[in-house]
C-alpha cells in the first residue's frame, strides 16, 4: 500500500481518530469488523501509525472491538498496542452529541470512518450530522490519502466508473472512506488481546427523540417493474410495441361487457400484488 506523504511541519501534530462500529458477515451473519470502518482504520494506520486512536459509541461487550485492535501490527517504528475509547450508550441513545463532545475534548483534527454502519439504522447520516455539529468539513467516498500537512489533507475521491477526483480539504475535517479504499490488514490475535479499551467516564448519552417518534411496519413487496423498451429510433420502438409478446400463460378476453373487463383487470392486478388483496367484511362477503 502506498504511504501518504506528510510534510515535516505536520510531524507530531496529527490527532487522527477512526470511528468504528460493529459489522456483520454478509453470509454467516457473525459479528465482526464493518468493512468500510476496517478500511478507515487501515488508512489511519498508514497515515498515523500506532498513534492512531479508535473510538466507539455503543456496547462494551461488542465482539468487533478486539478485531479492530488486532490491526495494530506490522507498523514501522515502535508500535505499541492499540487504544480504543469506549463511549457507553444504549441502543435508543443518540451517538452524535456523545461523539462530538468527545472529539472536541480529545482535540482531534482528522476523523476517519466508513460511509455507513452495517447494523442499526445504517442511514449513512452520522458523518454529516457530526460534521455539522462540529462545524468541520466533510469529504465522502475517499479512496486514498495522498498528502497530509498541518492544516490540510489531499485525498482521492472515488467517482462512478472508476474515476477519481483530487480534493484538498482544510483541517479539521471528517473523511468517509469508500469501499474501494485499500483492503484492511488481517486482525492478529496477540495485538487484539494486548489492545486497551478505556471506558470514558463522566459522559451521559442523550436519548434519540427522533428515533423514538418513528413508526415501524413490515415491509411490503415491491410492485413489479414494467419492461421498458430501450431503442435509439422510433422505428425500432414501434416494432417492439407492435410485436407479439412471446410470454406464455396469457389470456385473450373477448366479448366482455365493460364491467366484466374491468373486473378481469382488477383481478389481474391483485394477482400481481399491484393492488391490495380483498379483505372479508363482517358479513363474510369480500369488501374492497
Amino acid at each position: 500500500m502506498t504511504q501518504p506523504e506528510r510534510s515535516a511541519s505536520a510531524a507530531g501534530e496529527a490527532r487522527v481518530v477512526a470511528l468504528v462500529s460493529s459489522g456483520r458477515h454478509p453470509v454467516s451473519g457473525r459479528a465482526g469488523r464493518a468493512r468500510e470502518d476496517a478500511r478507515a482504520v487501515e488508512m489511519g494506520l498508514a497515515l498515523a501509525g500506532a498513534s492512531l486512536h479508535l473510538a466507539h459509541a455503543g456496547d462494551a461487550e461488542d465482539a468487533a472491538l478486539p478485531e479492530y485492535l488486532g490491526m495494530f501490527h506490522g507498523l514501522e517504528g515502535a508500535g505499541g498496542p492499540g487504544e480504543l475509547s469506549l463511549l457507553p450508550m444504549a441502543a435508543g441513545d443518540d451517538a452524535v452529541p456523545l461523539l462530538a463532545n468527545w472529539l472536541e475534548a480529545y482535540g482531534a483534527n482528522l476523523v476517519l470512518t466508513g460511509q455507513r454502519a452495517e447494523c442499526g439504522e445504517g442511514s449513512g447520516l452520522l458523518p454529516y450530522l457530526l460534521a455539522e455539529r462540529l462545524g468541520w468539513a466533510v469529504a465522502t467516498g475517499v479512496a486514498a490519502i495522498e498528502h497530509y500537512a498541518g492544516d490540510r489533507v489531499t485525498v482521492l475521491q472515488a467517482l462512478p466508473q472508476g474515476q477519481r477526483r483530487r480534493l484538498e480539504v482544510r483541517l479539521p475535517c471528517l473523511l468517509c472512506v469508500d469501499g474501494v479504499a485499500p483492503m484492511p490488514r488481517q486482525s492478529a490475535f496477540g495485538p487484539s488481546r494486548r489492545g486497551r479499551v478505556e471506558a470514558v467516564a463522566n459522559v451521559t448519552a442523550e436519548p434519540d427523540t427522533l428515533q423514538a417518534a418513528w413508526q415501524w411496519q413490515p415491509a411490503r413487496a415491491r410492485p413489479k417493474r414494467l419492461k421498458v423498451v430501450k431503442s435509439t429510433n422510433a422505428r425500432d420502438r414501434f416494432k417492439a410495441a407492435a410485436a407479439k409478446s412471446a410470454a406464455s400463460g396469457g389470456q385473450v378476453l373477448t366479448d366482455l361487457t365493460p364491467d366484466e373487463a374491468a373486473q378481469k383487470l382488477i383481478d389481474y392486478l391483485r394477482a400481481e400484488k399491484v393492488l391490495p388483496a380483498v379483505q372479508p367484511g363482517e358479513d363474510g362477503q369480500p369488501s374492497a
